[in-house]
């Protein structure tokens, strides 16, 4: 199961001191709404967009230039966003499929550009959000990050503003 958590790669021509400036702040390229520190160790935020989906996450390591590791501490998806099938614990209503899942940032340098490998540690397809998790770091990381790190404009959410199309449709479904 190790194999199937989510991972995708950046290369950039930027220094890993940039990427890891752009790591750090994910108000500039996740969501403008997170409420907490997110640059050192031990640091504490929470993330919201809508009532679709809020986590609280603990930045648990921070090296300066090589590497960043949230551990989610809580997590809950809008009750009924994925169907009704049963998970966690026997409750439909439990959809703290992120806890104890780790969010890890790898920065390295590669033939004179910096390669910024992302992990969700954790989030595997057997999870009823997978597919929706999925592209929703494609976009905030493959798009968004890369955008902050080489243009120094990201496309993170806020209230009112959803970023994917899966954000889109179920902010929509949540306001019918």
């Amino acid at each position: 199961m190790a194999d199937q958590n989510f991972a995708t790669t950046l290369l950039v021509d930027q220094s890993p001191s940039e990427v890891y400036k752009a790591v750090t702040d994910p108000r500039a390229w996740w969501s403008e709404e997170i409420k907490g520190g997110t640059s050192k160790a031990g640091d504490v935020f929470d993330y919201h967009f809508e009532d679709i989906h809020r986590s609280r996450m603990e930045l648990i390591e921070s090296v300066p230039d090589r590497k960043v590791v949230w551990l989610v501490l809580e997590n809950q998806f809008r009750p009924g966003l994925f169907g009704e099938h049963v998970i966690h614990n026997g409750s439909e209503n439990d959809k703290a499929e992120w806890v104890n899942t780790r969010i890890v940032f790898d920065i390295t340098k590669e033939n004179g550009k910096t390669k910024l490998h992302f992990v969700h540690d954790g989030l595997v397809p057997d999870y009823e959000c997978y597919d929706v998790c999925i592209n929703g770091w494609k976009h905030y990381i493959q798009e968004s990050l890369h955008s902050l790190i080489t243009t120094g404009k990201g496309q993170p959410n806020k209230t009112g503003r959803p970023m994917t199309t899966d954000e889109e449709k179920y902010n929509a479904a949540g306001n019918a």
